[in-house]
């Protein structure tokens, strides 16, 4: 199939809204791959600390995004066959991430990676620019929010079910702080992308998150 007859369900939003576990169980149900665009920047943040790599210097940063040497299979992501499934969502790696993703040598570095996961029969994509820069011309775009406060209680019950320690006004600060970066960087900022459905989660299941998704696509879908 040609690339860009390939269907793209691009789903954005800030930390926390629940995009991924909606975006992955939304690609399941369709049968297409998934892509998870903002592993990509934790893996870059992670590799970096790892290699002590200068965090002020954006060319370095860049390097490491080019050199990666990631695999994602199933729900395990490998980087140099190394399983950082966990070690990517620790608080640390996430606010490098964010911030590194200011950051246009980086940006640049990883947006052939990131086009390389639109193959058949389709793709869902999550992240924070996937309906605006990666894949603006996506068959459907969804930006998917919810409150700081119910986006903080969910960052605390995972962290918590993970056996992390976890302090509710840090994590709201640090999403705050990190909703502020998104928003406001000069590159490709967080916001709705043109024609996208805003889907605010903050009273809603994921299972009804991903049944409405699922619903928005399938009157995308001519009969």
């Amino acid at each position: 199939m040609q690339n860009s007859l390939i269907p793209v369900i691009a789903i954005d939003g800030p930390t926390a809204s629940g995009k991924g576990t909606v975006a992955h169980k939304v690609a399941l149900r369709l049968g297409f791959h998934y892509l998870d665009s903002g592993a990509l920047y934790r893996l870059t943040a992670l590799s970096a600390l790892r290699r002590e790599t200068d965090l002020a210097d954006e060319h370095a940063l860049a390097k490491v995004a080019e050199h990666m040497q990631v695999n994602f299979d199933g729900a395990e992501i490998l980087l140099a066959n190394d399983n950082v499934s966990a070690a990517i969502r620790a608080e640390e790696v996430g606010n490098l991430a964010s911030k590194i993703a200011a950051l246009p040598a980086v940006r640049q570095a990883l947006f052939a990676v990131q086009l390389g996961f639109r193959r058949a029969p389709g793709l869902v994509a999550d992240g924070r620019d996937m309906g605006t820069v990666i894949f603006p011309h996506a068959k459907l775009k969804v930006f998917l929010t919810a409150s700081t406060e119910a986006r903080a209680q969910r960052r605390y019950k995972q962290l918590i079910d993970k056996g992390i320690s976890a302090n509710m006004e840090d994590l709201l600060s640090d999403l705050k702080a990190r909703d502020d970066r998104d928003t406001h960087r000069a590159i490709a900022p967080l916001a709705p992308a043109e024609g996208a459905h805003i889907l605010d989660t903050s009273n809603m299941t994921a299972e009804q998150a991903i049944e409405e998704v699922l619903s928005l696509y399938a009157r995308r879908v001519p009969k």
